[in-house]
Formats: C-alpha cells, structure tokens, sequence
C-alpha cells in the first residue's frame, strides 16, 4: 500500500491522553487528584507521598503523565497501604492557590511529602518508571539504624553528623517521635538508636537524644525538651543536622538555586578549614536575622574555578566572598576585613538596598564621598559580572520553566 506524501499532523497530546487512559484503567491506576478540599488530609495521612505538580500544555507533564501512572502501579503492589505511600497530582492551572503555596517555579515538579510536611528535596532522578519505584523504595528504608553494642559509636564517621536517641523500647511515644523527625531528616543526619538493657547506660533520667557534630574533639549537645514534643524535637534537630553555611556542589547546585535566594558565598581551598571556620562564625555573629533572605554556602575554588574568572579572581586568591543575585556577582573588597563587627551584614544590606548594583553602574553614592569631593566626583559606568550560578538552574530540556524575567532586588 502507498502511504501519502504528507502524513497527518499528530496531536501529541490526545495521544497522551489515550495512552493515559489504556495504562490507567480503574482497575489499576490510584492516582489521587489534591484539590484545596482534600490536599491536606490526603497528605496528613500518608507516611511518604509524591505529588506531581504539572499542567495540561506543558509537553513535559505530558511526557511524564504515563511515566508516574506506572511507577504508581509497581508501587502499589508492594505497599497496597494507602497510608503509607500515595501517588497524587495537582493540576496548577485549575489550583494555582495551591501551586503558589507550595511555591512552584516549574512543571513538571515532583514533590515528596512525608505526613504532610514537604521535603526540601524534590524528585530529580531520571523520569522511568523503575527510577521512581527505586526512589519511593530508598524512602521506605527505615532511616534509624538500630545498634547492637555501643562500642559501635567508636566506629562512628564523625565527618557525617550524628544523632543517637536511647530508648527504653521502641513501641514508645518518645522513639515514634524521634522515628518521625529522622524520616525528614534522613538525608541530613544519620540516625542510631539503642534500646532496652543496651540503652540503660546512657538513661540517666529516662529517654535521653545527643548529637554529635563533625570533628572527633568537638563536644556532644543533648537535648533538653520533651521528646514526646514532635515540634520542639524536630526544631532542635533540624538545628543541628541543616547548618546555617551549607556547602554547594554540582550535585546541589539546582536545588540551591531553586530556593531562589541570593548567594552569599565563601570561596576557598579544599583545606583551608580556617578561613572557613571564621566564615561560619561571623556569619552566625552577624547575619543570624538574614536566615530566609539569603542563601549561607562555601566552595571549593578548585571545582568552581569558573565562577572565580567571572570576578576575575583564581584559586591563588582565595579565600573569597562573594555575592550571586543570579544576575550579578559582587566581591567582599577584603576577606581581612570579615570580623570587623558589621561589615559582612553592611555587605549583605547593600545587596538588599539596591546599593550594590547602583554602585557597580554608577559608581559611588554620593554619600559615601568625602566632602569636598562630590564636585570632582564623575559617574564612573560599570557592568558588574554576570551570575555564574544561575547555569546551574534546571534544566529547559527537563522543564518549562516559570516567571523567567524576575528582577533583581
């Protein structure tokens, strides 16, 4: 038979949707669609839930439409209990109430929750079904790690940092508690728990949780609340397992910048510890009230050699500080200078004001010249250095990206 010269053009997505429909019979697909009436008890009641974020136009929420029927169905055969792993989905364009409380920046976007609360941490793995049945999987894996000696802790990775609750069983109100906060936790933290007779030791005066933080002389921190508190446990532990300076990579890099805060970063060598020391001290000194504006991170100059050359700097300068608004970039005129009280938060406040960016085209305020001077003073024009960070941002093969042109503070 002679096919036409011209064949039919083919809608994609009515394709889509007739292949949805075949894979996704009654019988087979639980796929819960959230709405503003049943989004919170859907998601209060499941121990682990995905919920993809999508729109109907979005060719990549087309694409992964069948994907996460099927990954719901491998899944389901191995944890039938609907309160322990649920599949659901939120079509942003008929909920953007709902879209913008869980601050949704692309479709599609795969977000886990675990008993209603949303993880930091969206779905980026490849989009397969044996990917995500693999990721729903590693979720299930109890996070605790049950000791059988405490000679154990000797062996203990102090690079990681490390939490260990001593229970009296683990049927206890108090181990549920800390069961719970390591589950949202987990890629934090590691978790240890001992029990029973094992345990005694350590329960002076009932249960009893310490952490212990990275280096082999640094001193334990126990904790002093109610453990049978689940707010004030999870306050104090994700205290202790998120520090205020975190450090960036290539692995972390898109879902740092999806927080979509400004940089604050120190460059510096792999060991130089010091400089990064002193970095972390300040910025808890001065910039504790930032938390929520700004984004603390250290980096090694030797990977991110490239940001470097953007502010016309080299490994060999290093330590450097540095500001990325995602369109600019702004050096701290001097690492000498970061414990003279209030100059690292001037630096910062400068970002937040607009002055940095005015300065960097214009030149000097004219407050910030010597009397006497402001008649001699000519507006110097400048381009600051463009973001370097922003490159790391999701992928536009992988998404549709939202809210593109968004302006610099």
């Amino acid at each position: 038979m002679k096919l036409p010269a011209v064949l039919p053009s083919i809608d994609f997505k009515y394709i889509t949707i007739l292949l949805v429909t075949w894979i996704c019979s009654p019988a087979r697909c639980e796929i819960t669609s959230l709405d503003s009436g049943n989004i919170d008890e859907t998601l209060n009641n499941a121990a682990v839930a995905l919920v993809n974020f999508y729109a109907d136009w979005c060719r990549f929420s087309q694409m992964l439409h069948p994907i996460f029927e099927e990954s719901s169905n491998v899944v389901r055969e191995e944890f039938p209990d609907l309160k322990q792993v649920v599949f659901a989905r939120v079509d942003c364009d008929q909920h953007p109430d709902i879209s913008m409380r869980y601050r949704i920046s692309k479709y599609p976007t795969l977000k886990l929750f675990r008993n209603g609360m949303m993880m930091k941490r969206e779905y980026r793995g490849q989009r397969s079904v044996s990917a995500i049945a693999d990721f729903i999987r590693q979720q299930k894996v109890d996070p605790v790690k049950e000791m059988q000696d405490l000679e154990e802790l000797k062996a203990l990775d102090r690079s990681k940092r490390n939490i260990i609750g001593y229970f009296e069983g683990k049927d206890s109100e108090n181990y549920r508690t800390f069961e719970k906060v390591a589950n949202i936790l987990r890629d934090d933290c590691v978790f240890l728990a001992a029990h029973g007779s094992l345990s005694k030791p350590e329960r002076f005066s009932g249960d009893n949780v310490i952490y212990k933080p990275p280096g082999d002389n640094t001193p334990d921190m126990v904790y002093l609340g109610s453990l049978s508190n689940f707010d004030l446990t999870y306050a104090w532990a994700q205290d202790k397992c998120v520090p205020m300076v975190r450090e960036i990579t290539f692995e972390n890099g898109e879902e740092l910048t999806e927080e979509g805060l400004p940089f604050l970063i120190l460059f510096h060598l792999k060991e130089d510890t010091e400089s990064l020391e002193k970095f972390q001290h300040e910025a808890a000194r001065q910039l504790i009230g930032e938390k929520g504006t700004i984004n603390f991170l250290h980096a090694d100059c030797e990977k991110f050699r490239h940001p470097l050359l953007h502010i016309q700097k080299t490994p060999s300068d290093c330590p450097v500080i540095a500001i990325d608004s995602f369109r600019h970039m702004y050096v701290f005129p001097d690492f000498s200078d970061l414990t003279v009280p209030g100059k690292l938060k001037q630096f910062v406040q400068d970002l937040h004001s607009g002055k940095l960016h005015r300065e960097f085209h214009h030149g000097p305020d004219p407050t910030d010249v010597a009397p006497g001077q402001q008649d001699n003073q000519e507006e110097i024009a400048s381009s600051p250095p463009e973001s370097s960070f922003q490159k790391l941002a999701p992928s536009e093969t992988r998404y549709t990206i939202l809210n593109r042109d968004r302006d610099e503070l």
